[in-house]
């Protein structure tokens, strides 16, 4: 018999770099939205609210304050008025902002939005009835500097685009919007390009849904979330388990030509009743005018009629939100969210508007509907919220360039 019947022991393997880092980017990113929701928080709150271990909230809290993310509150806080003051951590939203661009079909929108996802600058360049891509993206950089010149004590992280229609995430192209006319637009390309700064894209829908994950008033962490954007461009989104569903080169969401019962609207592609050209705001806006309520193609002079009394005007405007609740319900029969935020204009300005829309969603499941958390800057927020969210996921990738130019009152290099 051998000596020893025991078996050599094995060294336990070391974890791979890869999988390390990938924990490192998770943990931060817990700590960082906690910081976010919570804040000015303790680090052990912090710690109880993300599931990590002391010691490793205090040294994401270090990492997180060293790239100027996050800085500890002024006044710090004691327990019961005894022991050692407890010194919480909040964001800090001072330094940084993130570029905003919203390309919808009249006009782009250009904002600034800073760490909590809100509006610091604004602007709406129209687009004048050219909508050639390079022209518009050009006026969207120049649209940025020319903010980003007027606000010179803030450094730009990156920059957000959201657009409607056919958006791929992952190679940064609007593969196809046909009311623009625009096919295979590389648009981060172009951005970057004119910015030198770091492009994030996506389409407006998923973008507002991370937006009210992040920074919204009825988006619950951890829950479902259905986003239905009514505008010119009609399309969807959805998100589970803080995840939104992108699908194959991030098609899922497009509803354009869901049949829309009762729908009464010729659509292009040759049937009535699709769900985009019942709902679009060019429907809304041409029968305005066949109404004589107005002579433009803005929704919004549609509701300064309704304001005004114009009974033609709350009619529309009615049965424009009485068809998106019945858009509604057919989504939450397929998707059965926990919440389903509307973007559409009669739901988000008029309470009359809501309650058509609700009522026709249905007494049992109209309490899971709600407008934006943004009726004044929806648009500017879904352009942030693209690059907020990349952000918010992988906050140890901000950029050291950006970093050193915090302490530089320029607007970067834009």
């Amino acid at each position: 018999m051998p000596s020893s019947s025991l078996a050599p022991v094995r060294p336990v393997p070391r974890p791979r770099p890869a999988v390390d880092s990938d924990r490192r980017r998770t943990s931060a990113s817990a700590v960082l939205r906690s910081v976010l929701g919570h804040g000015p928080v303790a680090r052990s709150t912090v710690a109880r609210l993300t599931g990590l271990s002391a010691a490793s909230v205090t040294d994401h809290c270090a990492r997180l304050t060293a790239l100027g993310l996050i800085r500890e509150a002024p006044e710090p806080r004691r327990s019961n008025g005894v022991g050692r003051p407890h010194v919480p951590v909040d964001l800090d939203d001072s330094r940084f902002v993130v570029g905003g661009i919203h390309v919808a079909v009249p006009y782009t929108t250009v904002a600034l939005l800073d760490l909590r996802g809100r509006v610091v600058a604004e602007r709406r360049l129209d687009h004048d009835g050219a909508a050639e891509p390079g022209r518009v993206l050009a006026d969207a950089a120049a649209g940025l500097r020319a903010l980003l010149t007027d606000a010179p004590r803030r450094t730009p992280l990156a920059v957000g685009i959201a657009a409607g229609g056919w958006v791929d995430r992952d190679s940064g192209t609007i593969v196809e919007h046909p009311l623009l006319g625009w096919r295979e637009v590389p648009v981060r390309e172009v951005i970057h390009a004119h910015t030198g700064l770091p492009v994030h894209v996506d389409g407006h829908a998923r973008a507002l849904v991370n937006g009210e994950r992040m920074f919204g008033a009825v988006a619950r962490e951890g829950l479902s979330v259905l986003h239905l954007f009514v505008g010119n461009v009609v399309d969807a989104a959805f998100a589970t388990h803080d995840e939104v569903h992108h699908g194959p080169r991030s098609q899922a969401g497009s509803i354009a030509h869901l049949p829309l019962a009762g729908g009464t609207e010729r659509c292009d592609c040759g049937r009535t009743g699709c769900l985009q050209a019942e709902l679009s705001e060019r429907t809304l806006c041409r029968r305005a005018r066949e109404a004589g309520v107005i002579r433009t193609s803005n929704p919004m002079h549609v509701l300064a009629a309704a304001a005004d009394g114009d009974a033609l005007a709350v009619r529309l405007l009615l049965h424009r939100s009485r068809m998106t609740g019945r858009a509604v319900g057919l989504l939450l029969d397929v998707l059965n969210p926990d919440t389903v935020v509307v973007t559409e204009v009669g739901a988000i300005h008029r309470e009359d508007c809501l309650a058509a829309l609700r009522e026709e969603v249905g007494s049992d499941r109209a309490a899971a509907v709600a407008p934006t958390s943004f009726p004044d800057s929806v648009l500017a927020v879904a352009g942030g919220s693209v690059a907020l969210d990349v952000l918010y996921r992988d906050p140890l990738g901000v950029s050291p360039g950006r970093l050193r130019a915090a302490s530089v009152p320029s607007p970067g290099p834009i």
